[in-house]
């Protein structure tokens, strides 16, 4: 059995919001993960001085933060939650009631009863903003500026500070003295972010990395037609070249940003989204990165599929997967290591609906498992690598009683050691070389989401055009030099930095432009509130190149590229349906219900391990709540998988349907209320083709009109394995008899 090396790696990362050519920043998430996230995951490594990882800071969100602290940069939400309530204008007052709970609903709304109250008489998602503006009074909307900043400063920060507590604890009634105080907190926190982080590093625990300047996709700098390396079909924009000396540039300004911040020069890089190719290794080389990581889907790729998970998820080969590896390019050689994406996805989307003991103990038994099949003196290396941002809020607490038992359980177990990658690479040098890195990313080995849709496609002809545009001034610009001494000054006046030149700031356009933040909500793989936002602000900063230059820029950036509004999760019941509960599909049952297709909601982060569940069904005949399931394969297989089939709800609190050993012989269905089963309940279940399940309405506890919130799971070992709706609950109300003569009305 095995010793295992564990190495985090905690990905922090912010594309570049601002608009430098008019001054506005219309996002508030450098501020508010700076104050919750990055703050507080340093936090918790102060708590545990044994505890060693690497945490890769990105150029971009450095930039910000410093704007912040050193230029007096502001946001949006920022403004608007320094306005005296009082001299709120209408419109000021609608962006509250629309944007101040943009939180989640759970664990930083309903923990704080005021905030609570607020948000349900706000009933987001059932009323527009300007119809319950009249509920709100000057105090109600100035405790929302207070409740949404101070929800968003995480908690041990909190506990930390008498003012921050203080505030928690009064709840309501605010002044603007308390808003100004805490927003000032905001900033002393904003402050102590990289001197933190410094600090961590200067003492040994934590290893810092970076990843090129504005996050882009590196590879498809390099060349677009890499991608039909892992999509041979994919159709590719019209200009399917490369930049090759932007993608230096963003390696370049990374790494020297890094030495002047932190005094010395990363050894280490995380490529955004885990990009990678062989051509980029001798770049990386050049500026003294030593080792970079990716995916484990990369290196099965690499691999020619040595390395793979069979059904249940298990690692063919882990020997394989559990160690570092050499790639050379020329001359230049890197250290690479690849992610467990399994055990980062059970951190960054599973251990959240679970008590965070018994999550940290499932993991730890995870890491024993991979040490019990490895079979060699060297430490096997695990490297669990993700956001350090985005999962927190869908944890009770922001997660931190997991991180707490997590690091706690790191520290403590024989046979497990917390290392940092460089040092790894540093005590046991790789010996074995891949003959060839895959280019490909961490999400499916391939760069589907940045590259192929019609979306995508648009925005990177876009981005050609004007890259090209401002190439052509370019070059009239430096045979006007050779001429006259006036340069450029007579297209355009320098914006910003006084030694900053027109063609400096519309550059710094295109490299903003090309991170991948962008692409990533173009297509049809993620979907968000903001989706309108980033298709402008993309659009944004190509119209910024022709303002700098002094021409007006085309037409066509002045269209939206994405075709799509913001996703819609799930649709809603039509009539009452006339189901049997056998498990058996019929089309004509269901075809009138709520239909959700499993996918990803939280669209900043992507799970690389999916589930079983494949779409859920959901209605009601007049008495009875009525789901079902539709899995990868025939339920009664996938289901018998799990020990339990749960069916969690919101509203009613505290209620939940449990199927214990759904699909298999000794299969039992209970309804519980408060943990405690409630005796003689009558709740039907049919699992074969499909599962399917019948709950009585006055079982629940719902009347007529009443509104439910549910979810459905799937548990193995107490662990939340698959869940529908991924994030959030499916919300329907109650029927009444003339549910449907008012759907015939409509």
């Amino acid at each position: 059995m095995a010793d295992i090396a564990l190495t985090f790696v905690w990905h922090q990362h912010q594309p570049y919001y601002p608009d430098d050519v008019s001054g506005e920043n219309p996002m508030p998430w450098v501020r508010l993960h700076g104050v919750k996230d990055y703050y507080g995951m340093a936090l918790h490594l102060l708590e545990v001085p044994e505890m060693r990882c690497t945490i890769n800071l990105v150029p971009s969100l450095l930039l910000q933060l410093r704007a912040y602290t050193e230029h007096n940069a502001s946001d949006r939400f920022l403004d608007v939650s320094r306005i005296p309530a009082e001299d709120l204008s209408e419109s000021d007052c609608l962006f509250l009631l629309d944007h101040f709970f943009m939180a989640n609903a759970d664990h930083m709304i309903r923990a704080f009863p005021r905030y609570a109250e607020l948000y349900q008489r706000r009933a987001l998602g059932r009323s527009r903003a300007q119809d319950v503006l009249r509920r709100f009074q000057g105090r109600d909307l100035r405790d929302l500026q207070v409740w949404f900043n101070l929800a968003w400063v995480h908690p041990l920060a909190v506990e930390q500070d008498e003012c921050l507590r203080s505030l928690r604890d009064k709840g309501r009634n605010f002044t603007n003295d308390d808003r100004d105080a805490l927003l000032a907190k905001h900033l002393e926190i904003l402050k102590r972010i990289v001197p933190l982080h410094r600090q961590l590093a200067d003492s040994g625990q934590i290893e810092l990395t970076t990843t090129p300047y504005y996050h882009p996709i590196l590879p498809l700098l390099f060349d677009k037609k890499l991608a039909r390396e892992a999509m041979p079909d994919v159709k590719l924009p019209r200009h399917a070249g490369g930049y090759l000396d932007d993608a230096a540039v963003h390696v370049r300004r990374a790494v020297d940003e890094h030495e002047r911040i932190f005094g010395s020069k990363p050894k280490g890089m995380w490529p955004a989204e885990g990009s990678v190719c062989q051509s980029m290794l001798p770049l990386l080389a050049q500026h003294g990165i030593r080792w970079i990581a990716t995916d484990e889907e990369v290196l099965s790729a690499s691999t020619h599929g040595s390395v793979s998970r069979d059904g249940r998820g298990h690692v063919r080969n882990p020997e394989k997967l559990y160690q570092a590896y050499k790639v050379r390019e020329g001359d230049a050689e890197l250290g690479v290591v690849f992610r467990d994406h399994a055990l980062s996805d059970l951190i960054g989307f599973h251990y959240q609906r679970s008590d965070p003991n018994a999550a940290a103990d499932n993991f730890m038994s995870c890491l024993y498992g991979i040490g019990q099949v490895i079979q060699r003196e060297e430490p096997a290396l695990v490297s669990v690598i993700l956001d350090g941002e985005n999962c927190w809020e869908h944890y009770p607490g922001g997660g931190v009683a997991f991180l707490r038992a997590l690091y706690h359980r790191c520290t403590h177990t024989p046979g497990v050691k917390p290392m940092k990658v460089g040092d790894y690479l540093e005590s046991y040098p790789p010996s074995e070389t891949l003959p060839r890195l895959f280019a490909g990313s961490w999400i499916s080995h391939n760069f589907a989401i940045w590259i192929g849709h019609e979306e995508d496609n648009s925005a990177w002809d876009a981005l050609h055009t004007t890259r090209a545009y401002l190439k052509s001034k370019e070059e009239t610009a430096n045979r006007h030099r050779e001429s006259s001494s006036e340069g450029l000054s007579s297209i355009a006046p320098a914006i910003g930095s006084p030694s900053a030149t027109p063609l400096d700031r519309a550059w710094e356009e295109i490299y903003i432009a090309e991170g991948s933040d962008w692409f990533w909500w173009f297509g049809d793989d993620h979907s968000s509130a903001q989706d309108a936002l980033f298709d402008y602000l993309f659009r944004k900063h190509l119209q910024n190149v022709y303002a700098l230059l002094g021409d007006t820029p085309p037409p066509e950036l002045g269209r939206p590229i994405s075709s799509k509004g913001q996703r819609v999760h799930y649709t809603q019941p039509r009539a009452f349906l006339d189901v049997k509960i056998d498990g058996r599909y019929t089309f004509f049952e269901w075809v009138s219900a709520g239909r959700y297709i499993c996918q990803n909601e939280r669209g900043t982060m992507a799970m690389a391990t999916q589930g079983p569940l494949e779409e859920l069904y959901f209605g009601f005949d007049i008495a009875k709540l009525l789901i079902r399931l539709d899995c990868n394969r025939p339920a009664k297989g996938a289901l018998a998988d799990y020990e339990v089939w749960r069916i969690g709800f919101i509203e009613p609190a505290g209620v939940e349907v449990r199927v214990s050993n759904p699909g298999r012989a000794d299969q039992k269905a209970e309804l519980l209320r408060d943990g405690e089963t409630v005796p003689g309940i009558d709740i039907s279940v049919g699992i074969d083709q499909i599962a399917e399940i019948a709950i009585p309405f006055d079982t629940l506890g719902v009347a007529v009109d009443g509104y439910l919130q549910f979810f459905v799971e799937l548990l193995r070992d107490g662990q939340s394995q698959d869940r529908a709706p991924r994030e959030g609950a499916i919300v329907l109300t109650r029927p009444s008899r003339d549910f449907e003569q008012i759907m015939w009305d409509v």
